[in-house]
């Protein structure tokens, strides 16, 4: 998660196996995608169970916690068992407006 907090977006390849087992037999639907907005699910109303329980889990540990509240973030699971994170935190104007007001006022002393 520390890389995917600077923008790189970072991929991870999980194991089928283990899916498969946890799933006991049953068929499941292990794939998703979805946005992490200060800790919560944001962009679907019922997230497949294992998007919940990794949303539950990262608010466990606190480091994760501190990150996934401070930033949003995109996790994508796909059919090739590859999760995927990336930080969709928008930029914020005030930052950039304040460079620039920073850069204009220095050209002008």
């Amino acid at each position: 998660m520390k890389r995917a907090a600077s923008g790189d977006v970072q991929t991870l390849d999980m194991n089928k196996t283990d899916f498969e087992r946890a799933a006991g037999g049953r068929k499941a639907k292990f794939t998703f995608n979805v946005n992490l907005h200060k800790g919560r699910i944001q962009n679907i109303t019922s997230p497949p169970p294992v998007a919940r329980e990794l949303a539950t889990i990262l608010q466990e540990d606190e480091m994760t916690r501190q990150m996934v509240r401070q930033f949003d973030y995109d996790f994508a699971l796909n059919s090739s068992f590859q999760l995927s994170l990336k930080n969709s935190t928008p930029a914020t104007e005030s930052t950039t407006d304040s460079s620039a007001d920073g850069e204009a006022s220095s050209e002008t002393e």
